[in-house]
């Protein structure tokens, strides 16, 4: 059987004049299939692509749950809010465990450096020595060496000496005296380097029932801490030879005996508000039985010319 042609390339058959019409084709041959298309890059391509997309799914998953597990295991549940009741649970706890200082101790520790030993001295006739004549307190006032104690724990005597909160010991002048008040103005010779005056607090807010602490050298014992309350204001006092009376005065229950006398009256945060002066005792032993009285600190700074308040 003859094949008829599809197409050919030769020019042969052609008349002059006339051209060739060109012959439908029956079938057109098919274009050569296309390459595939390669994966874009950092794009995951095909089944093995979205596999490994998953794969790295999974794990980010696992390492996200095993760092919270550590941090879990680590920093224990998550905080809570604190109540009252958790604070209030605290202090009690710390209260139990690590008691406070009593008030009467922190009042103390605040005065303590400024807390002198008196001793009124006089001379032996038969020459060996001196004498003690009267003891008692004292209060530094003024860094200087200026000190408040009784007129009548120095009176009578030939030479004064103070003892300071740190063993120096040192010889002590009369500057001043106050005989109304019965009080009377020291200056020493030498004073510790680090000295510390007193820190003076009117009396103009004290109230019977506040907290007060008295420190001295009781029978020279010392220095010695009693405390107590203010008992009464503007109280009257007269001397058991009834020579003398003092007026304007606190009423304390703080224990006070003979060498109590000069030393300071302080309230609860360590500030002196008065100077011990006497005690009321009807019989002739000379001990407490619980009434002291103490001179108005403005009294006593006025004695050495100032009046802070």
């Amino acid at each position: 059987m003859r094949r008829t042609t599809l197409y050919s390339s030769s020019g042969r058959g052609l008349q002059p004049g006339r051209s060739r019409a060109a012959k439908p084709a029956t079938a057109a041959a098919a274009p050569p299939p296309a390459p595939p298309a390669a994966p874009a890059p950092g794009k995951p391509g095909g089944k093995l692509s979205r596999r490994v997309e998953r794969v790295l799914r999974v794990a980010a998953g696992a390492a996200v749950a095993a760092l919270f597990a550590l941090m879990l295991g680590r920093g224990g549940p998550p905080p809570q809010a604190i109540t009252q009741q958790d604070i209030d649970a605290a202090v009690r706890h710390t209260l139990e465990t690590k008691p406070l200082p009593s008030v009467a101790s922190r009042a103390a520790e605040a005065v303590r450096p400024s807390v002198v030993r008196v001793q009124g001295l006089t001379d032996d006739p038969d020459g060996y020595g001196d004498i003690e004549h009267g003891i008692g307190t004292g209060v530094v006032i003024v860094d200087k060496g200026l000190i408040l104690t009784n007129l009548h724990v120095v009176a009578g005597a030939d030479k004064v000496k103070v003892t300071f909160f740190d063993g120096l010991e040192s010889d002590a002048t009369v500057v001043s005296l106050q005989p109304e008040n019965d009080l009377a103005v020291l200056k020493a010779q030498q004073v510790p380097d680090d000295m510390a005056p007193a820190t003076l607090r009117s009396t103009k807010d004290l109230v019977p029932g506040d907290e007060v602490v008295a420190v001295g050298f009781p029978f020279g014992i010392g220095p010695s801490v009693s405390s107590g309350v203010v008992s009464g204001l503007k109280r009257e006092f007269r001397s058991p030879q009834g020579k003398r009376v003092l007026t304007n005065l606190i009423q304390f229950d703080a224990a006070a005996n003979p060498g109590s006398s000069g030393g300071p009256l302080v309230t609860a945060d360590g500030a002196v508000v008065g100077i011990v002066t006497a005690i009321l005792n009807p019989s002739e032993q000379r001990v407490f039985v619980g009434i002291g009285f103490a001179v108005p600190i403005e009294n006593a700074a006025s004695a050495v010319g100032m009046h802070p308040f």
